[in-house]
């Protein structure tokens, strides 16, 4: 294994930008249980579990990076997580922060693919393929999420029953996802 550590030149930028997008997964992981406890605290356990679950998925998803680059011989730094949102008023914002947040994670793996096909790893671009498919759908459950909280006019019951009938806990065991370092909560 390399003695690099993160900010060192030696990595790729792939590597580096990989590295990055672990603290990406890890504060998504983070946001999401802070929406997670707002329905909760409101009495809404179905969105809440909807958000439990994607916080697991997301810790999941920063896990199957850093086996990757252990993988791969890159040595590095675990990166801390950014500050996240907690000041919340309707569910409407957390829903649309969620989408937002599914959307910026989408951008940020396209990225990793372009940087990955410009350097030639096609290692690395391969295993960049199950996580763009993974947000495809992600960014659809979560536009689907707040067109059903928009429709539902405030009520919110409307939205529990919409998410108990439609939106099922997911097994978490994708079929072709990476390993994850250690073992998967799900």
């Amino acid at each position: 294994m390399t003695s690099n550590k993160t900010g060192d030149s030696s990595h790729s930028k792939f590597h580096r930008l990989l590295i990055d997008q672990v603290r990406h997964e890890f504060t998504a992981s983070h946001q999401y249980v802070a929406i997670a406890a707002w329905f909760d605290d409101q009495d809404l356990p179905q969105l809440a579990r909807v958000f439990y679950e994607q916080s697991l998925e997301e810790r999941d998803h920063a896990m199957m990076i850093v086996r990757y680059l252990l993988d791969s011989d890159v040595t590095f730094a675990l990166p801390g997580v950014d500050d996240i949102e907690t000041d919340f008023a309707v569910a409407r914002d957390l829903v649309a922060l969620a989408l937002r947040q599914e959307r910026e994670v989408t951008d940020n793996f396209q990225r990793l693919a372009r940087v990955a096909r410009d350097e030639d790893d096609y290692t690395g671009e391969q295993f960049l393929q199950w996580f763009i498919q993974e947000q495809v759908e992600e960014v659809a459950k979560m536009s689907t999420l707040l067109n059903v909280v928009d429709r539902a006019n405030g009520n919110l019951f409307d939205v529990e029953t919409f998410v108990a009938r439609d939106m099922p806990s997911e097994d978490n065991g994708s079929q072709g996802a990476p390993g994850t370092a250690g073992p998967s909560v799900s």
